[in-house]
């Protein structure tokens, strides 16, 4: 039989981290601010073809000898495409760009396909959306989990959602990772990871509340803990192991992406134990919490 740890007993100083991190991240936030890529704050974009293999490195060193030193360039599609964001607020921006590599391509020059320009405005109205169906999943979430399980389940669960995301977008800020749509998507898989995580232990407490009756809720969360560490154990090492992969190998593109599932599957293991399970115990989780009100309806004694 699998050992009983016991996880409640550290709590507090769970706790205590869990407010530090928090602030810090809250601190960060709000003081350095977020580092918005071009998605949100509005640039241009330039679309390249070559007739040979392009490659990323010398188009982006060429690009900074001509000083646009802020140009983001990255494979699009086939190995002779090629895709570049730049910030700046002037519409003839790109096709200054693409005049200047079109003249240092040398034996394999380039031919512009498409050049857009994204407003600041457009950027702007992309960060209110996206913060919006954030918004609107943590909603949808607590509304589920309430009509799933308990309210108080629902409670436990956006409290340690919103914990992985201040956490994960804190430590963005603080490193001043650029925040694109691709970071955002990322944001809203830990969303969904983290409460799968959450979902797991909540169906193993709520079953104990039937098995162990005599067992006392903190006693039943380190038992229903336990039984679920393995799983828990194998799913967060197997999803970090594809992050660092994708971290190595995916290059400048997906850095932002994998660096914020990477914090946020961590802070996710975390908070579904030390988050979520606490939150129960501050709101006295009890087992008549879990008992469906039945409507009573009064007995006729018919009589001959």
């Amino acid at each position: 039989m699998l050992r009983t740890i016991n996880f409640m007993g550290v709590r507090n100083f769970a706790f205590g981290v869990t407010v530090f991190l928090t602030l810090l991240a809250l601190f960060s936030w709000f003081h350095k601010g977020l580092n918005y890529g071009l998605d949100f704050t509005g640039g241009t974009l330039i679309e390249l073809t070559y007739e040979k293999p392009a490659d990323v490195t010398l188009v982006r060193s060429e690009l900074v000898k001509a000083g646009y030193h802020e140009a983001i360039v990255q494979s699009f599609g086939a190995t002779t495409d090629l895709l570049v964001r730049m910030p700046g607020e002037d519409p003839q921006l790109g096709h200054q760009v693409a005049e200047a590599l079109q003249k240092v391509g040398g034996d394999n020059p380039a031919q512009v396909k498409r050049v857009e320009f994204v407003g600041p405005q457009v950027g702007e109205e992309l960060r209110d959306q996206g913060g919006l169906g954030m918004l609107m999943a943590l909603g949808g979430i607590l509304i589920y989990l309430a009509f799933r399980f308990q309210w108080k389940f629902a409670v436990g669960a956006i409290v340690s959602l919103i914990h992985d995301v201040i956490v994960t977008v804190g430590i963005l800020s603080f490193f001043q990772i650029t925040f694109d749509l691709t970071v955002l998507a990322a944001v809203l898989a830990i969303i969904g990871y983290s409460l799968n995580d959450t979902i797991v232990v909540f169906d193993r407490v709520r079953e104990n509340f039937r098995v162990l009756r005599k067992a006392s809720l903190i006693e039943n969360i380190n038992i229903s803990t336990t039984q679920t560490l393995l799983r828990t154990m194998a799913t967060s090492i197997s999803t970090l192991l594809a992050i660092v992969a994708l971290l190595f190998f995916g290059g400048d593109n997906l850095w932002g992406f994998s660096i914020a599932l990477f914090v946020g599957v961590l802070a996710g293991t975390y908070s579904s134990i030390y988050i979520a399970n606490v939150v129960l115990i501050w709101l006295n989780l009890n087992s008549e919490d879990l008992i469906p009100t039945v409507s009573t309806e009064k007995e006729v004694d018919e009589r001959p």
